[in-house]
């Protein structure tokens, strides 16, 4: 009876006022995070835009060979826009995403949002297959390291920690190749098939990109969980929960996680950019047709709007990415104040 009166909220005084006035700060907190995620897309965008214009790229003189002569080329680049002041053609292209117009290649014709389209679905199943790994492997590791604080297992989970975090993505993606795909032919070693062909097919090939991609990201949120959970763990309220009779597994589970989950989640934020950049490598070992494989294959042509398009896509992801986990995070933080 004890146990059920302390974990008790307290009565609501009259109506919904309370839920009103606990909206409040959840309201301010998804506005400044939308505030914030527009600025921080319009200043990259901006910079990716004026990097690809100063990259000095002529498609119309590439495109028409040494032959042409100087009216060719001034008609093709108004063809294509270039001839136009930079602020008028990055304002028309900004305005062009909004609506999912992206420019067309300058040298295959293709829409660049058609391009795209093909490939982000790899792309995004690799960045999610890796984000998955990294927070179930991160979380499992970090809370047995903690509630083992200084056993065997905390220190073999720290030692793998240590170890994954060092390793460079392309090199795990390597030796996962030489383990699972040759020496114990588990996985498909490159290629990828869309789960439309077979879900089975489809996983199977996502495991080892998403595995190599998320060991620094899941060696990362393990030692991070292990040390705000061991000092969750000493905190008053924990020792009260215990004199009160609750079981360790409730302890930890419903009153300490909550609350030391929030700087795990924010390591997570620090590496969803390198998840996405990683992709990129992973992509290129594995020979998946995503992102990074066209915006590779597009660089080394100087087809600018299919970089930037690439670019843009990217930057929306890691954005949206970092609104969402900031407002889980203030929402943790909103836990711990309450538990306290």
């Amino acid at each position: 009876m004890t146990i059920v009166t302390a974990e008790a909220p307290p009565a609501p005084a009259i109506g919904a006022e309370p839920r009103v006035r606990s909206a409040v700060p959840v309201l301010r907190t998804v506005l400044a995070t939308l505030a914030t995620a527009v600025a921080v897309f319009l200043l990259a965008t901006f910079a990716t835009f004026a990097l690809g214009a100063a990259s000095g790229s002529n498609p119309a003189a590439v495109a028409l060979g040494e032959v042409a002569t100087q009216a060719d080329v001034d008609r093709l680049n108004h063809q294509f826009g270039l001839d136009r002041p930079f602020l008028v053609r990055y304002l028309d292209w900004i305005a062009g995403a909004v609506t999912g117009q992206l420019g067309t290649s300058w040298f295959t014709g293709i829409p660049v949002a058609d391009s795209i389209a093909q490939a982000f679905p790899v792309s995004l199943s690799i960045a999610a297959g890796a984000t998955i790994i990294a927070l179930v492997g991160g979380f499992a590791g970090g809370v047995l390291a903690a509630v083992t604080r200084g056993g065997v297992v905390d220190r073999l989970i720290t030692l793998l920690s240590t170890v994954a975090a060092t390793v460079p993505a392309f090199v795990a993606a390597i030796g996962l190749i030489l383990l699972f795909a040759y020496a114990i032919p588990l996985f498909p070693v490159a290629g990828y098939t869309p789960p439309d062909k077979g879900v089975g097919a489809w996983l199977l090939c996502l495991v080892l990109p998403s595995a190599a991609l998320s060991l620094d990201a899941g060696a990362d949120i393990a030692r991070q969980l292990r040390t705000s959970l061991v000092g969750t763990l000493g905190e008053n309220f924990i020792v009260g929960a215990r004199v009160h009779g609750l079981g360790p597994a409730r302890i930890v589970v419903r009153h300490a996680l909550p609350i030391a989950s929030g700087p795990a989640l924010s390591t997570l934020g620090v590496h969803a950019p390198r998840l996405v950049g990683g992709a990129v490598i992973t992509e290129v070992i594995f020979g998946m047709p995503g992102l990074g494989q066209l915006a590779n294959r597009s660089a080394l042509q100087g087809d600018v709007p299919v970089v930037q398009g690439v670019l843009l896509v990217t930057i929306a992801v890691i954005v949206a990415v970092g609104a969402v986990l900031n407002v889980v995070i203030s929402r943790a933080g909103g836990t711990e104040r309450s538990a306290a």
